[in-house]
C-alpha cells in the first residue's frame, strides 16, 4: 500500500535517520526526509510542506522542546509524532506541551522506530484527512481578521455551526452534539477555529458570536425534528460573558423563539477563560439553571480554577479535557488522571463525558470506569448540519 503523506524526520544521528528513512519508504510512505535537527528543520519547513514530523527529543542543536515551541509558533497545522530513547515520562511531558501549544501529536514511540509504527502513524493520517474539519487537511493561512471582517462574516453567515456527536458509553446511542464554529471563507475556504476564534475574543465580538451560534443551531434543532430526532445542543460560553446581567434572560428569549426546551441546551463554560467577577459567575451560571439550561464544566483538568468552579458554580455535567483521555489506555498516568476525575463528577453528581476518545483502546478502558458519554474522533468528527442528519440516519 502507498501512503501519499510527506514525511520529515527530525534526527540528529545518521545512522538512525538512514534507518528510520528505509522503515518509512518500505511501509509504503511516499516522501520521506531527514534533516539533522531542529534548526535545519525549521529552515526546510520554510520551503517545503510537510504532513507529519517525527521528532526526537535529546539533541544537541535545539532539543525538542525548544523545537515545540518554535514550530507553534511557525508551523501549527503539521502533525508532530514523537520518537526518542528518552524516558516515557519525558516523552509524555513533551506531547503534553505539544498539545498545550495546540500541535496535533499523533503518537510517541521508543527508539527503534519499527514498521509497526510506521503503519500505525499512516492509519492515524488517514482517519485525520479523512475528516473535513481535521487540522491536517487545513493548511496554514495568514490570517489577522479585523473586526469589520469577523462581523460581516456574522451577518452573512460565513461562520456557522457544525456538530461533534456525543455517545452514550453504554448503550452506544447519539445523546447530543457540541455545537463547534467554523468558518467558509469565500476565498481561503474551510479556516480553523484556531486561526480566528482569538480574533473574535480580541475584538469584544465572544457575545455576538455565541448568540449567532445558538440561533443558527436552533435552527437545525428544529430541522432535526421535523426529521424525528431530537438531538440535544452543547454550546460553548466563555465564562466571562456571565459579568453580563442580561445575557441569561437574552438566551432564554432565542429558545423560547426557536420553541426548544432549555433543558435540550447545555452551555459549556470554558474552563479557561473564568471571569474574575466570582460573584457575578455565581449568579448568571445560578440564573442559567434557574431558566432551564443544563451547564457543563469544560476543559476539566488543564486550567488553575478547577476545584473551586466545580465546588460552586451549579454543573450538570462535567467533561473531561482531552488530554487525560487520548492515548490514556497507553499511559498509566494519564489512565489515573482520566479515573480519578471521572470518580469525582460522578460522586458529586455529575454527567460525566470523556472528550478526545480517538481509539478504540481508550473507549474499552472507559467502559472500566463510571464515565456516562465519549466524544471524539472514534465517534465522530464535527459535521455540517445536513451531514449529521445522515449520520444521525445511520447509526
Amino acid at each position: 500500500m502507498s501512503y501519499p503523506f510527506r514525511i520529515l524526520i527530525v534526527e540528529d544521528h545518521i545512522l538512525q535517520q538512514q534507518y528510520m528513512l528505509d522503515v518509512l519508504l518500505q511501509a509504503g510512505f511516499d516522501v520521506a526526509e531527514a534533516v539533522e535537527g531542529g534548526v535545519k528543520a525549521l529552515e526546510q519547513l520554510k520551503e517545503n510542506e510537510f504532513d507529519l514530523i517525527l521528532l526526537d527529543l535529546d539533541m544537541p542543536d535545539m532539543d525538542g522542546m525548544q523545537f515545540i515551541q518554535a514550530l507553534s509558533q511557525r508551523q501549527p497545522m503539521v502533525a508532530l509524532a514523537i520518537c526518542s530513547a528518552c524516558m516515557p515520562d519525558i516523552m509524555e511531558s513533551a506531547v503534553r506541551v505539544a498539545r498545550g501549544q495546540n500541535l496535533t501529536v499523533l503518537g510517541h514511540y521508543a527508539k527503534p522506530f519499527i514498521d509497526e509504527y510506521a503503519h500505525e502513524l499512516a492509519h492515524k493520517l488517514q482517519v485525520a484527512q479523512h475528516g473535513r474539519e481535521t487540522i491536517l487537511k487545513e493548511r496554514p493561512i495568514v490570517l489577522s481578521p479585523n473586526q469589520s471582517a469577523l462581523e460581516l462574516a456574522l451577518r452573512e453567515k460565513q461562520i456557522i455551526p457544525w456538530y461533534q456527536p456525543k455517545q452514550c458509553l453504554r448503550t452506544g446511542a447519539i445523546v447530543g452534539v457540541e455545537a463547534l464554529a467554523r468558518w467558509q471563507h469565500p476565498h481561503s475556504g474551510m479556516i480553523s477555529p484556531a486561526l480566528f476564534l482569538p480574533y473574535v475574543s480580541l475584538h469584544g465580538l465572544d457575545k455576538p458570536l455565541l448568540t449567532h451560534i445558538f440561533r443558527l443551531a436552533a435552527q437545525d434543532y428544529q430541522d432535526w425534528c421535523r426529521n424525528g430526532y431530537t438531538v440535544p445542543i452543547s454550546i460553548n460560553l466563555p465564562t466571562h460573558l456571565l459579568e453580563q446581567e442580561s445575557l441569561p434572560d437574552e438566551l432564554l428569549e432565542v429558545a423560547m423563539h426557536y420553541h426548544i426546551d432549555a433543558q435540550d441546551i447545555t452551555f459549556e463554560l470554558l474552563e479557561t477563560t473564568l471571569t474574575e467577577q466570582t460573584s457575578q459567575l455565581l449568579v448568571g451560571a445560578g440564573r442559567l439553571r434557574l431558566k432551564g439550561f443544563q451547564l457543563a464544566q469544560d476543559d476539566f483538568g488543564i486550567g488553575y480554577s478547577s476545584m473551586q468552579a466545580l465546588t460552586t458554580v451549579p454543573f450538570t455535567e462535567l467533561k473531561i479535557d482531552r488530554m487525560f483521555v487520548a492515548g490514556a489506555a497507553q499511559d498509566e498516568t494519564r489512565a489515573a488522571a482520566m479515573r480519578s476525575s471521572i470518580a469525582l463528577g460522578k460522586q458529586l453528581g455529575l454527567k460525566v463525558t470523556a472528550e478526545g476518545v480517538e481509539t478504540e483502546e481508550d473507549a474499552r478502558l472507559l467502559h472500566t470506569t463510571e464515565c456516562d458519554n465519549i466524544q471524539g474522533y472514534y465517534v465522530s468528527h464535527p459535521l455540517p448540519a445536513d451531514e449529521l442528519l445522515r449520520f444521525l440516519q445511520r447509526a
